[in-house]
């Protein structure tokens, strides 16, 4: 493939992924001002943390892609319906990780500022 063919596919596959985002808030989190709601629902039942309760998720899909490859090409799921989900899956992780680091810099903002009082 064409590099340029290659950039095409990618900016139509991210479309998709936003439309799938944008369904799955609707569907899963229950919530329109806390993209991690799900997450943090199964992680608090769980007793772990919103990442891994989103790992779990992910890894389902993985194992799919894997099956997929491995020859069994019947599967419930649709192949590019799971490259899809796991895609988005990363994108939220990218983000609880994105949070998280805002996080820990306010708080060594903070530290710093009560350091020097």
């Amino acid at each position: 493939m064409e590099f340029d063919k290659m950039l095409k596919t990618i900016d139509r596959v991210m479309e998709i992924v936003k439309q799938t985002h944008i369904q799955g808030q609707k569907e899963y989190a229950h919530d329109t001002e806390n993209v991690f709601a799900n997450f943090e629902r199964v992680a608090s039942n769980l007793n772990v943390s919103r990442e891994k309760a989103l790992l779990v998720y992910l890894l389902k899909h993985v194992d799919g892609i894997c099956s997929y490859v491995d020859g069994h090409k019947m599967q419930r799921d649709s192949f590019k319906g799971r490259l899809t989900d796991a895609i988005v899956y990363l994108c939220l992780l990218w983000a609880m990780d994105d949070e998280n680091m805002r996080s820990n810099e306010f708080i060594d903002k903070v530290a710093e500022e009560d350091a020097k009082t």
